[in-house]
């Protein structure tokens, strides 16, 4: 499509990952904490989180203006530091201070917001991205009892930045160079939401899954990620990416997340469906 190599590889790459967002928000809640097809989409969405880390790792340390083993090498010695550092203080202070205070929604409220900006703020002291750091702290706290309490309490915040996570998403689009690259966003679109179920329906029934559930993941995971866009703000910061490559993936991720969301809300089981049929909570 007429891009040099080292933006048709970012590209790429974004366009491997699918969205935690709309997997999760269009995935009944009974299927993603009871049933094989829940556990089967999270645990693809959490090994493409891991991959994501690795790919802003690795455009962190090319984009530092020296692509020496010691730059590169360096993020990769930091993360496991990170997550060494992040697991110990959940187990012998965050979980006991969670036990003691339960009672007081207020305090587990702040310091779950607490915990997230602080990993965040030593991930980047360590020369790793704020993205990632809050993404460990996340982790960390996953397989605890207080974690579904926490998500829960923090949905309102949650659901309100990512309604500001969308906004500049928007106000950052230059419309003029996307009436330069919008070919290629029809052909990348396509390419996603008819690539992706057939790639993971092909995948799946590999792995002995049924035809009907290697068809509903392969849709429901048939959108590109925010992920791609936190690697094309990085790959733009780090001057590996132009205005024009950019622009490409962040409207192919538009049209994919709002093709992709009538697709699944239209055909298959979820929160939202207008049909009586599909609608299941």
């Amino acid at each position: 499509l007429g891009f040099n190599n080292s933006e048709a590889i970012i590209i790429g790459l974004c366009l491997m990952f699918s969205s935690t967002i709309i997997g999760i928000k269009l995935l009944p809640t009974t299927v993603l904490h009871h049933r094989h097809s829940g556990e089967l989409m999270v645990g693809i969405l959490l090994i493409q989180d891991f991959i994501a880390i690795l790919v802003l790792l690795a455009i962190e340390s090319l984009g530092k203006g020296s692509t020496d083993f010691l730059t590169m090498l360096t993020p990769l010695i930091m993360l496991p530091i990170l997550v060494g550092i992040t697991f110990a203080a959940v187990k012998y202070v965050v979980l006991r201070l969670m036990a003691r205070f339960d009672r007081f929604h207020e305090y587990m409220f702040l310091l779950a917001i607490g915990w997230c900006l602080g990993i965040g703020e030593l991930a980047h002291l360590l020369g790793l991205s704020y993205e990632i750091g809050a993404f460990i702290a996340g982790i960390s706290l996953a397989s605890s009892p207080i974690s579904q309490f926490i998500a829960l309490n923090l949905k309102p915040l949650r659901d309100f930045f990512l309604i500001l996570f969308f906004f500049t998403l928007g106000a950052q689009l230059n419309i003029v160079v996307l009436s330069e690259v919008w070919i290629p966003v029809l052909i990348l679109t396509a390419t996603v939401l008819l690539g992706k179920p057939v790639i993971f329906r092909f995948l799946l029934r590999r792995l002995s899954e049924s035809n009907r559930l290697a068809w509903d993941i392969g849709f429901r995971l048939g959108q590109i990620s925010e992920f791609s866009l936190l690697v094309t703000f990085l790959a733009q910061d780090a001057a590996l990416m132009s205005e024009r490559s950019a622009v490409l993936v962040q409207s192919t991720a538009i049209a994919t997340f709002a093709l992709s969301s009538y697709i699944i809300v239209f055909n298959f089981q979820n929160p939202i469906a207008v049909s009586d049929k599909l609608r299941r909570d």
